[in-house]
C-alpha cells in the first residue's frame, strides 16, 4: 500500500471556497493601501536568527518559545520570520531607502511561523497582512494609519470590530514606570507564573500581557503607563485622539495594553472582534521609533500593523451563508460542434471580466444540474439547434428568467 501524506500539524491547506475569501481580502488590502501611497514590498521567508532576537525581544514568548530556528549548511542561525516588521526594517535600512523622500510606505502579504498549540484562527504556519511607514514622527501620521486599517477592515467584510488604544512612552518615561512595576510586582513574585517571573527581571511591561488567571489577579491595581507619561508623550497622544476624534473614528483606551513585542514605543493598538473569543485581536500595531536604528540606521521614526487572515476569514466567513464564488456564467455545451462556440464565448466573456465555466462533457440535464451545484449566475445553451439558428439560449439561475439572445450579442446580457 502507498504512503498516505497529511499536512503537519498546525500547516493547514487553505482550500475553496476559502480561498476566494482570502482573494478579496487581499484585494481590498491593495486598494486601500495603495490610495494611501503604501507600495508592496515582499521579504524573504528565511531571516538571520539575530534579526528577531534583536527586534522582538528575549523577554516575548516568540523568542523564548515559538521561533523556527535551525543551523544550515554554513553553520549559520536561521529562523523562519515569526512576523513581518523586522524584515522590512532589514530592508529599509539594507537598501538606503532612507535616502528616499519620506515618508516611506510598505505593505506586505504572506506567511509567517511560530511554534505554538494549534487551534481556530492560530496556527503554526499563519498568514499576515501588514504596512509599515517610515519617517514622520508627527501623530497624525498614527492616525492615518488607523483610519486606514479601518477602512480596509471594513472594505474586506468585516463588521462589528472595535479599536483599543494606550501609549506605552518612550525611552525617557519608561524606565521609571518599568521600576515601579517592579515595586509593584515585588512583594508576589512568589505568586507569578513561572514566564512572568523571568519577565519581571527582563521587561516587566510584559506582565502587563500575561494571560495566566494568577498573574491576571495579582496585577489588579497595578500602575498605569499614563501616569508615569512624559510630556511629550503626553502631548502625541493627546493629539492622536483629537485627530481620532476629528474623523468620527470610535476607539477605547486601554490602559494596559503593552502589545507582545519588545520594540514598540508610544501608540500601541488593536482591533478585536467580539466573535473570537479569547483570542480576539484580529490586527495590532504601533510605533517602534528606535528600531531603524537598532538595526544599524538612522534614527528614524516609524509604526506599522499586522492582520492576521485566517481570523479575518472566520469572522467573514461566519458572517456569510458561502464563501463559495461560483461562476457569474455556465455554457452548457451540448455536441461535438458547440466546443468551439462555446469556447469562443467563454474566452469573449473572461476578456470581459466573467467568471465562466464550459460544461464539456454529459448531457443537457447533467450539465444544468453541475450548473446548480456550483452556485451558477447563468446558464448559457449551446447546442445544434442553437448554431443553425445563430440564437443561444440563457437563464437566470437565481431568478428563473429566460430567453434567447443572437450568438455575437450573449455578452451584452452579462456586463
Amino acid at each position: 500500500m502507498k504512503a498516505r501524506f497529511t499536512a503537519l500539524k498546525g500547516a493547514p491547506d487553505v482550500l475553496p471556497p476559502e480561498t476566494h475569501l482570502w482573494s478579496k481580502i487581499e484585494n481590498a488590502a491593495c486598494e486601500v493601501f495603495c490610495a494611501y501611497g503604501y507600495d508592496e514590498i515582499k521579504t524573504p521567508i528565511l531571516e538571520p536568527a539575530e534579526l528577531f532576537l534583536r527586534s522582538i525581544g528575549s523577554s516575548s514568548d516568540i523568542v523564548a518559545k515559538e521561533m523556527y530556528s535551525f543551523t544550515d549548511k554554513a553553520d549559520r542561525s536561521i529562523s523562519l520570520r515569526p512576523e513581518g516588521t523586522a524584515g522590512v526594517v532589514r530592508a529599509y535600512v539594507e537598501h538606503n531607502l532612507s535616502l528616499r523622500p519620506a515618508p516611506q510606505k510598505f505593505f506586505y502579504r504572506g506567511p509567517m511561523f511560530r511554534y505554538e498549540r494549534p487551534q481556530k484562527g492560530r496556527q503554526r504556519q499563519f498568514y499576515q497582512i501588514g504596512a509599515e511607514c517610515f519617517g514622520t514622527a508627527h501623530p497624525g501620521m498614527d492616525a492615518e494609519l488607523i483610519v486606514m486599517l479601518m477602512a480596509f477592515l471594513e472594505k474586506a467584510g468585516l463588521r462589528g470590530f472595535s479599536l483599543e488604544l494606550n501609549s506605552i512612552g518612550c525611552r525617557q518615561c519608561r524606565p521609571a514606570f518599568k521600576q515601579r512595576l517592579k515595586e509593584f510586582f515585588g512583594p508576589h513574585l512568589d505568586v507569578l507564573c513561572p514566564d512572568c517571573q523571568r519577565r519581571y527581571e527582563q521587561n516587566p511591561l510584559r506582565i502587563l500581557d500575561c494571560k495566566v488567571e494568577r498573574c491576571s489577579a495579582v496585577r489588579a491595581g497595578a500602575p498605569l503607563i499614563s501616569e508615569s507619561l512624559c510630556e511629550d508623550c503626553r502631548m502625541h497622544f493627546g493629539t492622536l485622539l483629537g485627530l481620532l476624534d476629528a474623523m468620527e473614528t470610535p476607539y477605547t483606551l486601554n490602559p494596559q495594553m503593552v502589545r507582545g513585542l519588545d520594540y514598540y514605543t508610544r501608540t500601541v493598538f488593536e482591533v478585536t472582534s467580539g466573535q473570537l473569543g479569547a483570542q480576539n485581536a484580529v490586527a495590532a500595531g504601533g510605533r517602534y521609533d528606535l528600531l531603524v536604528s537598532e538595526f544599524g540606521g538612522p534614527e528614524t521614526p516609524a509604526l506599522g500593523f499586522a492582520a492576521g487572515m485566517e481570523r479575518l476569514s472566520d469572522i467573514i466567513l461566519s458572517a456569510t451563508a458561502s464563501g463559495q464564488a461560483g461562476p457569474e456564467v455556465f455554457i452548457a455545451s451540448v455536441g461535438g460542434e458547440a466546443a468551439a462556440a462555446a469556447l469562443k464565448t467563454a474566452s469573449a466573456l473572461r476578456a470581459g471580466g466573467k467568471r465562466v465555466e464550459v460544461g464539456w462533457e454529459g448531457s443537457l440535464k447533467s450539465q444544468l444540474r453541475r450548473a446548480d451545484k456550483m452556485g451558477a449566475g447563468h446558464v448559457v445553451i449551446i447546442g445544434g439547434d442553437e448554431l443553425k439558428s445563430g440564437s443561444f439560449k440563457w437563464k437566470n439561475l437565481k431568478n428563473g428568467e429566460s430567453g434567447e439572445t443572437a450568438a455575437g450579442e450573449i455578452f451584452k446580457l452579462f456586463i
